[in-house]
């Protein structure tokens, strides 16, 4: 049966006060703690902050940015932030290009940056600022003009040099940007083309105009647009792309490759500047696949690696601040998902985590989660550019504004870290998260046994505000405050179960609309190989719901068996694809597309669970 782990006795030594103070203990080679210390008993309540100092030289001896490798360079980025929501905000619905450049700079809600906001990133412990760019805000493609706007590549360069002149390193990509990126999948391959050449365009604009910026400036061809939304659906190719996965990973590759050439072939510090390759979708797994594969370089050792880390979205996307996390195996999540990108290190590529945070959420967690990121971004020698919107550097007052994670940042901050060898940094981060999962280990946590089945409804309203164990791991602790969960025990195996959502006990007393949802049974492929999930009744609000398409049985880890109720993000049906007639005709992942902006008080699916 479903069960509840026993929380441990409060650990020993120190009082509650002490306990809950920040872990500013794990130190970044350039963002980092003044001190070492020796590694905690089991009895320790938190590592020691206190020690002497280390003999041992600097990490990085005086390198100018242009001799380093692309592992020293990630370390020497330390940690960085991003200028979200600023030079990279479009109106995708009624595109208007080459306006006045603050006119997309403050479109969606941010003030026109300035010099002051910049530096008083630098003096909260940033030493990398990240500028995503909406480029084809200055492009007016659709009309054949490619030239980009010489207004808007002043506005970026001059936000590039505030940071340069705090001594900050910088990021500047292309981000979503109207999704244009579609075109790379468009079933038409003259519109495949065009996109190539917008790209072509755009960076041999991009290059030209800096290349003799310093090395700290890095380049980075695009955001999570890499992978799957090749072929997503936009005005631009309105019926959404063709491409296999494995034809999205190849071009990858192929796009990746066109970017590095050219990038080198324009001269001046291009020749040897550090370029950010996107992963696959920017997703950790994804990335770690083996059908990604990095480009070729005649440059050495100058390529680094872009993924992002909001993991598990349901918590780090909990836009209404109530998430909570820390249990053993979400920290175990973290600790082994981010120990998958060291393949790129050991490889000679330096890691940069282009995006990573706890969105909009001020729970007592976020403190937790911050840490142990950073703990593990230290041990591997990423570097960490937190996303952030003004939601927690503000940039009226020029600061974090929360107290708490404002400390953990000036206390690993460039200044603070010296006399520290990479050996002093990896073995405090190595403690420190030992540290972590010992106090994980006295939170509550949903245990599931091997020989157990659950049924649940993953799900993600179309605000991201209200979710539900979203992911192939069955967490019910991972739920909007308010919303009740019927989750079945199917260890039986053949049966008619119910599962439900009611969302009436929420804020806003409902979900606003869908954006991903699924119904999964944990342990379904182990126990119950080949099964299927037949929806006998699915209903929203308690009517029937009107399907646009039939719904399939799959599985994406050989774990978790599920039906998609609503999930944009599948290209093409996978292999595992099963139904119970045994015919895939009509079926599709968004079989409730038309509820995507529904008001939805209750979720009802009703399913006979058995072989086919």
């Amino acid at each position: 049966m479903r069960r509840m782990n026993v929380p441990f006795p409060p650990l020993r030594g120190g009082n509650a006060a002490a306990r809950a103070l920040p872990l500013c203990l794990a130190l970044a080679l350039l963002c980092s703690c003044a001190q070492t210390s020796p590694p905690p008993s089991e009895s320790d309540a938190s590592p020691s902050h206190t020690a002497s100092p280390s003999p041992s030289p600097p990490v990085i001896a005086e390198k100018q940015p242009g001799e380093m490798n692309s592992l020293e360079f990630a370390r020497a980025m330390g940690y960085g932030i991003n200028l979200g929501n600023t030079m990279e905000s479009c109106n995708s619905r009624d595109r208007v290009p080459l306006q006045e450049p603050s006119v997309y700079e403050t479109m969606w809600g941010q003030p026109v940056t300035t010099r002051a906001m910049i530096a008083g990133m630098k003096a909260a412990g940033f030493s990398t600022l990240r500028v995503p760019v909406a480029w084809t805000n200055a492009m007016d493609w659709e009309n054949g003009d490619l030239t980009i706007d010489g207004r808007y590549l002043d506005r970026v360069e001059e936000i590039i040099n505030y940071a340069l002149d705090e001594g900050m390193y910088v990021i500047i990509n292309d981000h979503w940007d109207h999704g244009w990126w579609s075109l790379f999948g468009h079933p038409d391959e003259g519109e495949r083309q065009r996109g190539m050449d917008i790209f072509k365009a755009m960076w041999g604009q991009i290059a030209e105009r800096y290349k003799d910026i310093d090395h700290r400036l890095v380049f980075e061809p695009a955001n999570e647009e890499w992978g799957n939304r090749f072929n997503d659906r936009t005005a631009f190719s309105p019926t959404g792309g063709t491409l296999t996965q494995d034809e999205c990973y190849a071009f990858l590759t192929q796009i990746a490759q066109e970017f590095v050439d050219l990038v080198r072939g324009s001269g001046g510090v291009n020749a040897t500047r550090f370029l950010l390759i996107p992963g696959y979708n920017t997703d950790v797994a994804m990335t770690a696949d083996s059908r990604y594969n990095m480009p070729v370089d005649k440059a050495p050792d100058k390529l680094m690696l872009s993924v992002h880390y909001y993991t598990p979205w349901s918590y780090c996307g909990d836009t209404s601040g109530v998430g909570s996390w820390g249990r053993t195996s979400e920290v175990e999540e973290m600790n082994e998902l981010l120990s998958r990108l060291a393949k790129y290190t050991a490889a000679g590529y330096g890691v940069v985590l282009g995006e990573w945070g706890v969105l909009n959420n001020e729970g007592p967690d976020r403190l937790t989660f911050f840490t142990n990121f950073l703990d593990n971004c230290d041990k591997y020698g990423y570097a960490p550019m937190l996303w952030d919107t003004g939601d927690l550097y503000s940039r009226a007052d020029r600061a974090i504004t929360a107290p708490d994670i404002a400390a953990l940042f000036s206390q690993r901050e460039k200044a603070a870290r010296a006399g520290l060898t990479e050996e002093d940094i990896v073995a405090l981060a190595n403690d420190n998260m030992a540290w972590t999962l010992r106090k994980a280990a006295n939170k509550p946590e949903t245990i599931i046994t091997a020989d157990e089945a659950f049924a649940w409804i993953m799900f993600s309203s179309g605000d991201w505000s209200v979710q539900y164990s979203v992911g192939d791991q069955y967490r019910p602790e991972q739920i909007a405050a308010g919303l009740v969960a019927t989750d079945p025990e199917v260890t039986a195996g053949p049966g008619v179960y119910t599962v439900s959502l009611d969302f009436t006990g929420t804020a806003a007393g409902y979900a606003d609309g869908i954006v991903f949802s699924a119904v999964g049974i944990i342990n379904g492929e182990i126990l119950f190989p080949g099964y299927v999930i037949d929806i006998k009744e699915l209903l929203i609000n308690g009517e029937q719901a009107v399907y646009s398409g039939e719904p399939y049985t799959t599985n994406d880890n050989a774990v978790t068996t599920r039906v998609n109720l609503y999930n944009e993000w599948v290209s093409d049906i996978p292999a595992s694809a099963r139904t119970a007639s045994g015919s895939l005709d009509g079926v599709t992942p968004t079989p409730l597309s038309d509820y995507t902006l529904a008001k939805i008080e209750t979720l009802s699916v009703t399913f006979e669970y058995k072989a086919p």
